[in-house]
């Protein structure tokens, strides 16, 4: 993680404490970032970029500047679409909860009872992992199994943390066996030789939570819309990536972990249902169920400050408040979306370069967003 001084951070924070009361310092942080975003974007060689700020558990502003893609020159506007990359875990986190509260999955039951399927073979502690696991990262799973490094557990569940991609994969497994549909004649091969065959994840998260929380935008498989409306990735040359369109094998491997595809007031839209509970229903997660979902649940050991995580939520401990947060990162883009339970206010932040990181610390630890409440003293490296 990168640091920040405990002199910066108080100034920071004593600021950031009377902007927030302030009506007008919200008037004046748009009209910063609106002068401010264009000249980030291009001292960092990142194309373009899409932010969506939260105030009063309500989307308060969206806006894009730049371009989705060097060779179209398209502008960036609020409807455009990105690779949420890593801030998919925390949806798919919610999308579980939900079936935990609808009887379908049961937070702390083993998931081998769940599935015939052995995910690791030769370790009886498969057989302890459970959905709680599996989203606060003490499952035991590395990130990702490899050619170099085969999929093992490496504690005890529930002893340790480990950030794992791998174990979501696992768990998004289990999911479709439950409510979904694996189609064993659309199948490819993965890290280390890994089979998967496609699935239905994207319908069925669409049905029963995207769609009822109104990311009418965001899905995890190509279509028409996303076409007209990507933003496409690019090098931290600010030249662009070439990609292949995921298939149904790809997400039925990585939609949990890291595939959505979503804007930043799409996701606004799930930070405000986290933020402040509406009506319980069906699809919706009740104030209880989101209150576990931000509950630390372990401690993050060797931070310089406070972290823990939740269940799919980064958590930072600082001195005004707790900030919830989760960033995301893949080839050709960065992201980053945070919020303050007790400000009820947010950022989303997306960008299509691989540069973003940058434009999105500057963000975060300078003067810009000091309203939002969410002033981070440091942030993980983009995944």
């Amino acid at each position: 993680m990168k640091e920040i001084s405990r002199a910066v951070g108080a100034s920071f924070l004593a600021k950031s404490a009377y902007a927030e009361t302030n009506p007008q310092a919200w008037k004046r942080m748009i009209a910063d970032l609106e002068q401010q975003l264009p000249r980030l974007l291009s001292e960092s060689a990142v194309p373009g970029a899409s932010l969506a700020i939260i105030k009063d558990a309500k989307l308060f502003w969206c806006r894009g500047f730049g371009i989705t893609g060097n060779t179209s020159r398209q502008r960036v506007d609020p409807d455009t679409v990105f690779a949420a990359a890593s801030m998919s875990k925390p949806v798919f986190a919610y999308f579980v909860l939900k079936l935990c509260e609808n009887g379908v999955l049961d937070l702390d039951t083993p998931l081998t009872r769940y599935t015939t399927e052995r995910y690791i073979i030769d370790d009886p502690r498969l057989d302890l992992i459970t959905a709680r696991h599996v989203l606060s990262h003490t499952s035991g799973f590395q990130e990702w199994r490899s050619g170099n490094a085969q999929l093992r557990i490496h504690f005890t569940p529930g002893e340790s943390f480990m950030y794992s991609g791998e174990a979501y994969s696992y768990l998004q497994s289990v999911v479709t066996r439950l409510v979904g549909h694996v189609n064993d004649s659309d199948c490819a091969t993965y890290e280390a030789g890994l089979k998967v065959c496609g699935t239905d994840v994207d319908a069925f998260i669409k049905k029963n939570l995207l769609m009822p929380l109104g990311m009418k935008s965001s899905g995890y498989l190509w279509n028409r819309h996303f076409e007209q409306h990507a933003a496409l990735p690019h090098d931290s040359k600010g030249e662009l990536i070439r990609k292949s369109r995921p298939g149904p094998s790809d997400a039925a491997r990585y939609a949990a972990a890291g595939m959505l595809l979503t804007t930043p007031s799409d996701y606004s839209r799930f930070i405000v249902e986290v933020i402040a509970p509406g009506k319980t229903d069906a699809f919706h997660l009740s104030p209880r169920g989101v209150q576990e979902m931000i509950r630390p649940q372990i401690k993050v050991p060797d931070m310089p400050l406070p972290v823990s995580w939740g269940l799919g939520w980064r958590i930072m401990h600082a001195r005004d408040g707790t900030i919830v947060c989760h960033d995301g990162g893949e080839s050709g883009f960065r992201t980053f979306g945070g919020f303050s339970i007790e400000k009820r206010s947010g950022v989303v932040i997306m960008t299509n370069g691989d540069n973003g990181g940058t434009v999105i610390n500057k963000l975060l630890f300078g003067d810009l967003l000091q309203p939002t409440g969410v002033a981070l003293p440091e942030l993980a490296p983009a995944r």
